[in-house]
């Protein structure tokens, strides 16, 4: 699918999950070591990238869907586990997501979220995105804004 302005790495069926959702809802991106499948049994709407990795995706995506500014933080991802705290694990991906939520506008830091809190906020999320990327810890939860009605044309 080719449109004007629209980045082609979003899929027709991403496109029209990002117009439904509303004020709050979450999106999951997920790095491919994530449950995907199994977490979206539980309820979310499973959307396929494969082949894509995350900040590809979520630079694209960003270009479109406005973050929720009414909580602390717009964007969680996944904790380490404490033998990865220990280990002194960097996940330099986070950087990344960073620097591109900032582009955006995002004034809010990475909320960080244990392991398996951040298993049961995917199964509450509008849909989870089950992508390509290999980096460890690379999965992100993206929180929907609104946009004020003098800026929809």
């Amino acid at each position: 699918m080719v449109l004007k302005g629209i980045p082609s790495v979003l899929s027709p069926e991403l496109l029209y999950t990002l117009g439904l959702m509303g004020h709050g809802d979450e999106l999951v991106l997920a790095d491919a070591n994530f449950p995907a499948s199994s977490t979206c049994a539980c309820g979310p709407k499973e959307i396929r990238a494969d082949g894509l990795g995350i900040p590809q995706l979520l630079k694209a995506i960003l270009k479109l869907l406005p973050l929720d500014t009414y909580v602390p933080s717009s964007a969680a991802v996944m904790d380490l586990v404490d033998s990865d705290k220990r280990n002194g694990l960097l996940v330099p991906v986070w950087d990344t997501y960073k620097e591109l939520l900032n582009e955006a506008g995002s004034q809010t830091s990475l909320e960080k979220v244990e392991r398996f809190a951040f298993y049961e906020r995917a199964k509450k999320a509008y849909a989870v995105v089950a992508t390509g990327e290999t980096a460890l810890y690379g999965n992100v939860i993206l929180k929907k804004g609104i946009i004020p009605a003098e800026l929809l044309q």
